[in-house]
């Protein structure tokens, strides 16, 4: 391995994000260049996950848009803006997504209010619409359900041993197929004349 130091060309750093090469929603750009700023920072060094940075970009372009129509800067937001936009997106969007909007709505102003932009975040107080699931996603085996599935494994072979076991673990301790394959012995201890795997 080589000690000596190799210099890079400078056409191959990358070029720095600046307000003239990302659009900055009017707000943004009215409220001067600290704002602009702070609102590049927020989608540059906040979010790691590029999904989830689009995600948040779309809501807070679209939250923008809305307040630019209106004719309001940043200063003049309140809570009840931000209540009135909530309850506008719920008439389209599903549940998520509008909890997701205001979730980046209020992470914008977090990083505003930290920047010293805005005084208070407008989103700090809003409450987005309750999310409930009636289901649960993965179905639950009933009773029967097991027993059959268990006495289907044939356990004349020490495979099909193997798997009834794999699959009694799964469905008695609802344990995920990685946990239950990344068990070993000492996961398990004595209850009486039973073997438990440790919670």
């Amino acid at each position: 391995m080589s000690t000596e130091l190799v210099l890079i060309p400078t056409t191959s750093l990358p070029t720095p994000v600046t307000s003239a090469s990302l659009p900055v929603p009017m707000p943004i750009a009215r409220a001067g260049e600290n704002a602009a700023r702070r609102y590049l920072e927020f989608f540059t060094t906040n979010i790691r996950n590029p999904n989830t940075c689009a995600a948040y970009s779309v809501a807070v372009e679209l939250f923008f848009a809305w307040c630019a129509q209106h004719g309001w800067g940043l200063e003049q937001l309140k809570p009840m803006h931000l209540a009135a936009y909530v309850e506008l997106l719920g008439r389209d969007l599903a549940v998520s997504s509008v909890k997701q909007h205001l979730a980046a709505i209020r992470m914008l102003f977090d990083g505003l209010v930290i920047g010293q932009v805005v005084r208070f975040n407008p989103a700090a107080s809003v409450r987005g619409p309750k999310y409930v699931t009636h289901r649960s996603k993965t179905p639950i085996l009933s009773t029967e359900e097991a027993r059959k599935l268990l006495e289907s494994v044939p356990t004349d072979s020490i495979v099909g041993l193997r798997d009834r076991a794999l699959i009694a673990t799964m469905v008695f301790s609802f344990a995920r197929v990685s946990a239950v394959i990344g068990m070993t012995l000492g996961d398990y201890y004595q209850q009486g004349r039973r073997m438990v795997p440790t919670p």
